[in-house]
Order: structure tokens, then sequence, then C-alpha cells
């Protein structure tokens, strides 16, 4: 299995198309056609960790940070940045990093923070708009032809394994109507119905799905190589719709209700935390909570429209604590901390793959922050 195998099946799950524009997720270093050896599986990735790598015989590291957030004009090993990038390549090691566009996903890393707190009925927080687009084609039937038979169906399958047909838990979903269809081929054209030149008619089934925007173009292709006509008919609508399976942050529900104190003492237990700031507590029990791995100050008014009781994520500021504004109890726990556990959510992922080498998680602790307690 070569890196380009191991990327695919990330991207196929975490999607670039996902990643916010500022963002750098993929493979920053490595050739993609090089075999892999073993996989070392980090948060951060750091001379340390690059040093584990080659110590452990894995010759690609998936982070979840990019090590290269920003353009780099220079490799001289000024900084920390283009230390790890020489020395990754001294040693071969390939880098490659799944950051928001795992954020971004249903499962992903907001996901994993809810399953740590055991939280039921969990659901994105904040549904990204304008993801999603509707195709629309015509397939003739077996009323005009009996090789038709069968043709909306073969279309179907074809567009399905192509990626469309996706609502939150269903797949497969299309609509179709039936209708007729006009066309006149010129003189170079040939028909799979009539005569070129002679104005024609169609039983057609009218197929309506719809797909994630990103995928255009697989799905395009798809429909041309599976339907029988020369040319395809179809049309493309970039919908308003909310994605539900694309978005930021998640939110969800305990099993039983916990009063505030019990709660922290149980966030801070389930997430193994040295310490939790949070805003004034509200004297009312704790059922519904909103989760952000990383810096998630941005999502507050989403929480409150979600009526959460907490809020937990990291990187909050000293005056954005005021935007509470007693609605809701804001808890910082930490960027490293709300975001470690992500290693565990894509070794598992790598795992369901099958592969024959090792994927494992680094056991360095890369959290630059520290606390005297």
């Amino acid at each position: 299995m070569k890196i380009k195998d191991i990327t695919a099946y990330l991207e196929a799950w975490a999607p670039l198309a996902y990643q916010e524009s500022y963002d750098n997720a993929g493979l920053i270093v490595g050739d993609p056609g090089v075999t892999v050896t073993g996989i070392l599986v980090t948060l951060d990735i750091t001379e340390a960790v690059v040093e584990e790598a080659v110590q452990k015989n894995c010759n690609l590291i998936v982070a979840h940070h990019p090590i290269v957030f920003r353009g780099l004009k220079k490799l001289n090993g000024r900084n920390y940045v283009e230390r790890v990038v020489i020395k990754a390549i001294k040693n071969d090691v390939a880098l490659y990093a799944a950051h928001t566009n795992l954020d971004n996903i249903a499962g992903g890393v907001s996901f994993k923070i809810a399953q740590k707190l055991g939280l039921e009925n969990v659901r994105i927080l904040a549904p990204k708009s304008e993801m999603l687009m509707k195709l629309v084609t015509f397939v003739p039937t077996e009323q005009e032809k009996p090789e038709f038979r069968g043709a909306t169906q073969a279309v179907l399958d074809a567009l399905y394994e192509a990626g469309v047909g996706q609502i939150g838990k269903y797949d497969r979903c299309s609509f179709r109507t039936e209708g007729t269809g006009t066309f006149r081929g010129n003189t170079d054209s040939n028909p799979a119905l009539g005569e070129a030149g002679q104005d024609e008619q169609a039983h057609e089934n009218r197929i309506e799905v719809i797909f994630p925007a990103y995928r255009q173009n697989t799905v395009l292709a798809a429909l041309r190589k599976a339907h029988p006509y020369e040319e395809v008919a179809y049309y493309l609508t970039t919908l308003v719709n909310e994605n539900q399976e694309v978005g930021s942050g998640a939110v969800g529900d305990l099993p039983e209700a916990l009063s505030e104190t019990d709660f922290l003492a149980y966030l801070k237990n389930r997430m193994n935390l040295s310490v939790i700031r949070h805003t004034a507590l509200r004297g009312q029990p704790v059922r519904r909570v909103a989760v952000c791995g990383g810096a998630g100050g941005f999502l507050l008014n989403d929480a409150l429209a979600a009526r959460a009781d907490v809020f937990i994520t990291a990187d909050y500021k000293y005056h954005e604590f005021f935007d509470a504004d007693n609605r809701i109890i804001i808890a910082d726990i930490g960027h490293y901390e709300s975001e470690v556990f992500t290693k565990e959510l894509i070794q598992q992922y790598l795992l369901e793959k099958m592969i024959t080498f090792a994927v494992i998680l680094s056991d360095i602790d890369t959290n630059p922050v520290q606390y005297y307690l």
C-alpha cells in the first residue's frame, strides 16, 4: 500500500474540499508513490515526533494540525517548523494533516468529544449551506426499445456509486417522474432513437438526485458513461440547503441531567483535564451540551440557538467570556485537551482499512501549554 492509497482513504472520509479556506490539510511532505512501512498518528508534528516515527519504522505521520500552516520562503532551520520539515525530508518521512476537513464532518473531531462524554442524539452544531448540488437528467424507458429495460436503474446505480443520493442516515435517495422528451439530431449525429434530421419524441424518466458539490466531475463522468444516449441532457443546481453531514461543532444530550458542579467534575474526569476555565454557574441542571474541538468561540450563538446548557471548547479570551451573559456556561478545556483524542479517531479509521502494517499512536505529549498545580 502506497502513501497515495492512505491519503485517498483519508480524503474519502474527510474530503479536502471541506477544509476552511485558510487551512493547509493534505499531504504536506512526501512522495505519494512511496510504499508505506508504518503510520504514526499524532496531534502535532514536532522534531521529537519525527524521531519517534524513524525509531518505530513509520515513514508516514498523520497529524491533526498541519506543521506548515503558512507559506515557507526558506528552509534553513531557523524555526521549529523548518527544522521539522528538514528532519522529515532527511529521514524520508511523509507528513500528512487532516485538520479543518476532519473538524467539519459528522463523526469528526467534535463528535469524538461527544463520544467521550457519552452524549446521545449527536448532530452537527452549525451545518454548512450551499455544499450540495442537484442533478436532473432524463433516461429513455423500455417503451421505446426493449434494450432500454433497466436503463434508468443502471444510470442510478452508477450515480450512487459516484456519491449521489446521501441524505443524512439514508442513501440511494432519488426522485423520478415520467414524461416526454423531444429532440432532433443533426447530420453528424447517431441517435439511440429515431433518425438523424427527424423530429423525435421519447418516453423518458426524469431523475433527480443530490450530491456533495465537490463530487461534480466524478458524478458527471459516471452519468455520461452509464447513459444510453449519445448526448446526455442534464442540468445542475446549487442548493442553499444545509448539509447535515458537514459543518462545525456538535451538540447532543446527556443520558440524564446533572447538576452543574457534577457535570464539571464529570467533564474533567472524562476528558482527563487538569483545569477547566468556565463562566459563572447558573443554578440550572445540565442536559444538552454543545462542543467544538479547538478554538470554537465563533459557535457560541449556534450553541445558544441549540438551547445548550454548556458550551465546551477552547482558546477563549477574557472578554469573550462575558458573551455568555448568564445564558449558557462556557467551559474552556484547552486546545490540546479538546483535540488529543483525535489521535484515537484517526487510528481507528485507518485500522478499519485492514492494512498490513502498524498504525501507532504517538507517545509524545506535544502540548505546548503547561500548568503549575
